[in-house]
């Protein structure tokens, strides 16, 4: 165990050096120092409680995902009726309950109606329950009521729907290492480190981004709009403040059209004629044929370009668009534009999100807290040294260098991952400390053991080191487990210290075991000494 040939010392030394070197970047960092550009810098980033930053606590109403769920099985249950063969005709739906029910106008044709109506319903995951009843109630009127385990479902759907656009819109901003994570059936946890001013970033996670194209019902009367009278299948939807006729409605077709889900981009542009702020989308190719036959059908007509439930612009379709790629125009600014077309790249959230609490951590306390646990990590790491180099002289030399090196490798991997450091990471720092140093003080206990019973100076250090490192061996795995467990069922700071911890478990071992064994052994292959002083 004791040699060590040139190549194995080159590579093991080459390790080394290569960890400590990705940790100078982020030392740099730290202390303030300027790092050549030319250079690579991996860095470690650092989390909110140290960056500083904005804690946002999301929530969503789940009566919204029950009433996007309605309404979309009404349209499903219109075309399921209307494509039947032959067709089905029936009474108008009624939404009322939160359940659609309707006629069937011919009695013989009830059984074929619910025939058609059974395959829009689903298993409600693994309950056992369809995510829809459907009743026949006398002779001919049929229900469609929506189960509990059904919503719930939709709910859950939605929610983790919601969880990854965010985490797509945060992205869009250039920030770092966020923390996004559900809590609790219908809220969203948001932390974004070095972000002072959250006001941007309300903005964008609040707008939820439904884009919408419906046609215009031009047979209902300015003056039925303002006293909010529309026939069925229509519906008043306002103008935005931003379209120049706010404090007005228009009157749209309420079912039909085309949603934004089919969109496959979305970037800020410019007018040419005008030069104003634009965003210009691009459809998928089922988008982009059915946004074609929209336009093809309906030249001379208006249709609404709707955002969130407010219109944007209505402009007349003059002519077919045919590429897939249409413009949407308002008072935009460069930056409104661009944050909207942030938004429809990411998608639509399925339910709108509310903040419900909001929390800033300044970069001051961020800048105590690396202070105040850089100092407790500089305190135990000194009298940890001051102890080892008192009770063991030269090895406790080799452990105190083992250590430092211990802690710049932790570094430079954690840079090379584009990890995130915390305050709890740095208690990560300290046990990982304790551990290396522990390491060494079982090797050189068990050393002194083997020369009390009379053992020569190098068969005493082989037996040390292999006996010693058995036990090493399965404490460590035992915390690597933990550690893994930590990572994957804990979050934002638990899961900071879990990463530090298992880091160090590697190093710990890599440098206390290792590269301490490789130095002693060179050391008693040079002075061949007669006794050890451990």
């Amino acid at each position: 165990m004791l040699d060590f040939p040139p190549w194995k010392r080159l590579f093991l030394w080459a390790i080394t050096v290569l960890a400590m070197l990705a940790a100078l970047p982020s030392l740099a960092s730290l202390t303030g120092a300027r790092w050549p550009a030319a250079l690579p810098s991996p860095m470690v980033n650092l989390g909110l409680d140290l960056a500083g930053g904005s804690h946002i606590l999301l929530e969503a109403d789940p009566a919204q995902v029950a009433r996007q769920r309605l309404e979309t099985m009404e349209e499903a249950v219109r075309d399921a009726l209307r494509t039947a063969e032959p067709r089905i005709r029936h009474s108008e739906i009624s939404t009322t309950g939160g359940q659609l029910s309707f006629m069937v106008e011919e009695p013989a044709r009830v059984d074929a109606a619910r025939g058609v109506l059974e395959p829009l319903t689903t298993g409600a995951g693994m309950t056992g329950q369809r995510d829809w009843t459907i009743e026949v109630l006398d002779g001919q009127r049929i229900v469609m009521a929506p189960t509990s385990a059904g919503v719930d479902l939709a709910v859950t759907q939605a929610m983790d729907s919601a969880t990854e656009v965010v985490r797509k819109r945060i992205d869009s901003l250039g920030t770092r290492e966020p923390t996004i994570i559900r809590q609790g059936a219908n809220r969203i946890v948001v932390q974004v480190p070095g972000l002072e001013d959250p006001q941007a970033l309300k903005d964008l996670l609040g707008q939820t981004a439904n884009l919408e194209f419906k046609l215009v019902d031009s047979s209902v009367l300015p003056t039925e709009i303002a006293q909010g009278v529309v026939p069925p299948g229509s519906q008043i939807v306002p103008f935005s403040a931003d379209s120049g006729q706010a404090g007005t409605g228009i009157a749209v077709r309420r079912l039909g059209g085309i949603r934004g889900d089919s969109l496959t981009d979305a970037q800020q542009s410019f007018d040419p004629q005008t030069n104003a702020a634009v965003v210009t989308i691009t459809f998928d190719s089922q988008g982009a044929q059915r946004f074609a036959r929209l336009t093809t059908e309906n030249v001379n007509r208006q249709f609404a370009i709707i955002l969130d439930d407010e219109v944007l612009s209505a402009p007349v379709i003059n002519e077919p668009i045919l590429g897939g790629t249409a413009v949407i125009s308002g008072s935009f600014t460069v930056e409104t534009a661009n944050a909207l077309a942030i938004s429809l790249r990411s998608g639509a959230l399925p339910v709108d999100l509310t903040v419900v609490e909001e929390r800033t951590v300044g970069p001051d306390l961020g800048a105590d807290s690396i202070r105040q646990g850089l100092l407790a990590m500089t305190i135990g790491s000194l009298l940890v040294i001051a102890l080892m180099m008192a009770t063991y002289g030269r090895f406790g030399v080799y452990a105190t260098i083992a250590l430092v090196i211990n802690v710049l490798m932790i570094l430079g991997v954690m840079a090379v991952m584009n990890a995130t450091l915390t305050l709890p990471g740095i208690a990560g720092f300290v046990l990982t400390i304790g551990a290396a140093v522990d390491a060494n003080v079982l090797i050189y206990e068990r050393i002194r053991e083997e020369r009390r019973r009379g053992r020569k100076v190098i068969a005493a250090v082989e037996t040390g080191y292999r006996e010693a490192s058995r036990a090493i061996y399965d404490a460590n795995v035992t915390n690597f487990i933990a550690g893994v467990l930590l990572f994957l069922f804990g979050s934002g700071p638990i899961r900071g210290f879990a990463v530090v911890l298992i880091i160090g478990l590697f190093t710990s071992v890599f440098t206390a075991v290792t590269l301490t064994r490789m130095w002693v052994a060179m050391w008693l292959r040079r002075a061949r000494p007669n006794d050890l002083t451990v």
